[in-house]
């Protein structure tokens, strides 16, 4: 399934009465990427969707919200909402149902393999951050140091610590994190 943020993100601009060039300068995204990205023409990086939602009071999820099904507690095998960033190199499956009230977020990130990623822009923000990886290497940025993460190694940090997660191996890369506040 295809998801098209563009009007969504256009929507909600105009409706707080700003221009591109003023969510520019709030969100530190650029004007013509956020152009781009209102027609449609591109997929932005998380980290620029989540500097948008954050420049717009809201958060990513507000671009990729269902109405919730009958059950909110579970979600079944296929049913999880996926997230494809970087040019589908990274996925992130959210395990979490999207519930307004939650106070975290789960969710499984896959970073496809022999993709270079650069080591910034780093992100950092309130809350907190624990991380599980299953397969593959995850190398961390952490507070200016690198970090490798191997199957059945955890990580936990404040997320007010600059940081990025990549992956600089040879076979995809899959971890589960849980996360607050909510980022999705």
């Amino acid at each position: 399934m295809e998801i098209l943020i563009g009007g969504k993100l256009k929507q909600l601009r105009t409706e707080k009465k700003l221009s591109i060039a003023e969510l520019s300068k709030l969100s530190d995204v650029s004007t013509g990427l956020i152009s781009q990205i209102e027609r449609d023409l591109v997929v932005p990086s998380v980290t620029s969707l989540w500097r948008l939602a954050k420049a717009l009071d809201t958060n990513i999820n507000y671009f990729f919200h269902e109405e919730p099904k009958e059950d909110q507690f579970i979600i079944r095998n296929g049913d999880h909402q996926t997230i494809v960033a970087h040019h589908n190199n990274s996925f992130y499956k959210l395990l979490h149902p999207a519930t307004p009230n939650r106070m975290m977020d789960f969710t499984e990130i896959t970073l496809k393999a022999g993709c270079s990623y650069e080591k910034k822009p780093l992100v950092q923000h309130e809350g907190e951050e624990c991380g599980y990886v299953l397969k593959g290497v995850l190398t961390i940025y952490l507070d200016g140091k690198e970090y490798n993460l191997y199957p059945g190694d955890s990580m936990y940090f404040s997320s007010t610590l600059p940081h990025k997660y990549l992956n600089n191996g040879k076979e995809d890369c899959v971890s589960i994190w849980a996360m607050t506040p909510k980022f999705f």
